[in-house]
């Protein structure tokens, strides 16, 4: 069943639409300057090589943006088929204008998604999580659509900021605090604004982690960002391969 947006909710979605609409000519060059991409190509290698392995035929993007993925995923997987869904048609456009064909690119809405069960070997989202007010609907939504296993790179907001933010906000999330602190933070709306990237919410994969657990066989943890050993407080960015079967 749809889940029902709020109207604080809806406000948000609203505003990220808008957002991406007037700066999708800028989209590209905003997003994908050398130092913000290392991590997005090193989880793109990385489901790279897992798809080769696990032979999949199928792979659908969610929240394509102008179609990046798809595009380096038909040049490095040819003959499988690969769709991306994305809700803003000013850069669905642009998509089209780098030759990707329109049914490669499709309006589309993550958490939910037009799709039977299992349509798809492979439901991957670069990035998409935490710009979603309800992102455990998507992650329902992949699982439901993937046959064979999800590919989720994203933030970690355990690992980000100074090491004694990191712990206040773990502890925080541990005794159920951290709804209250993130609503004061963000003066009531839930969310942050950022010149660079739109609508952004509190996330972090590991909010998803034990729901995906009893939904795979199978879960990876590849550390995107950073070196320690512990990734909950010390990866900024986690790469995460659910295995159904």
């Amino acid at each position: 069943m749809r889940h029902e947006l709020t109207p604080k909710e809806q406000r948000g979605v609203a505003l990220q639409k808008a957002y991406y609409t007037e700066t999708a000519g800028l989209y590209d060059s905003m997003h994908f300057s050398e130092s913000s991409t290392k991590g997005h190509n090193l989880a793109c290698s990385l489901m790279h090589g897992l798809a080769l392995l696990y032979q999949y035929e199928s792979i659908l993007d969610l929240g394509s943006g102008t179609g990046r993925v798809i595009r380096d995923l038909r040049d490095k997987l040819p003959g499988v088929r690969i769709v991306g869904i994305e809700p803003v048609a000013a850069l669905r456009e642009i998509g089209y204008q780098s030759g990707i064909a329109r049914d490669s690119l499709v309006e589309g809405d993550a958490t939910a998604l037009n799709y039977a069960d299992g349509s798809f070997d492979l439901v991957c989202a670069y990035g998409i999580l935490h710009h979603i007010p309800n992102p455990r609907l998507a992650v329902e939504n992949m699982l439901r659509v993937a046959k064979k296993a999800i590919f989720i790179s994203d933030g970690n907001r355990f690992a980000q900021g100074p090491y004694i933010a990191r712990l206040i906000k773990l502890f925080c999330h541990k005794i159920g605090a951290w709804p209250l602190v993130n609503y004061m933070k963000t003066k009531g709306k839930g969310y942050t604004v950022s010149q660079g990237d739109g609508i952004m919410y509190s996330y972090s994969v590991f909010d998803d982690y034990d729901y995906i657990s009893k939904h795979c066989k199978t879960v990876l943890l590849f550390n995107l960002e950073g070196g320690g050993k512990h990734p909950l407080t010390e990866a900024p960015s986690i790469g995460l391969l659910g295995v159904k079967a």
